[in-house]
C-alpha cells in the first residue's frame, strides 16, 4: 500500500514529492471533495495525508469520508507553516479523555 498527499501548498507537495510520495495541491472545497473521493477509490493507496488546513476549513468534508471509510488511513500532518494545534495539545488532549490534570 502507498501514500498519497492532498496539499494546499505546493511547497508541502514538493517536499513529499522529493520522497517519492504522489499527491495533488486543491484549494477548493469541491476540488478537495473530488480528490478525497478518487484517493479512497484508489484501492492501492493505504494513508491519504491531508494538510492540517483542510480540517479547519472544510471539517465536513473531511469527517464525512473519515466515518464512512475503514481505508485509507487518513491522517492531517502540518504544512510548512508549521502546526495550527496548541503546544500543549497531547496534555489536554490525555486530560479530556481520561479526566484528569496532567
Amino acid at each position: 500500500m502507498k501514500m498519497y498527499l492532498i496539499s494546499d501548498n505546493i511547497d508541502t507537495y514538493t517536499g513529499m514529492r522529493l520522497v517519492g510520495v504522489e499527491g495533488c495541491v486543491v484549494h477548493e472545497k469541491e476540488e478537495l471533495k473530488e480528490a478525497m473521493e478518487r484517493a479512497v477509490s484508489d484501492k492501492s493507496i493505504g494513508i491519504l495525508l491531508l494538510t492540517e488546513k483542510f480540517g479547519r476549513d472544510f471539517p465536513d468534508v473531511v469527517n464525512k469520508i473519515k466515518l464512512e471509510t475503514k481505508l485509507p488511513l487518513i491522517i492531517e500532518i502540518p504544512d510548512r507553516h508549521g502546526t495550527g494545534r496548541k503546544p500543549d495539545f497531547i496534555t489536554s488532549y490525555v486530560s479530556e479523555a481520561i479526566g484528569l490534570k496532567l
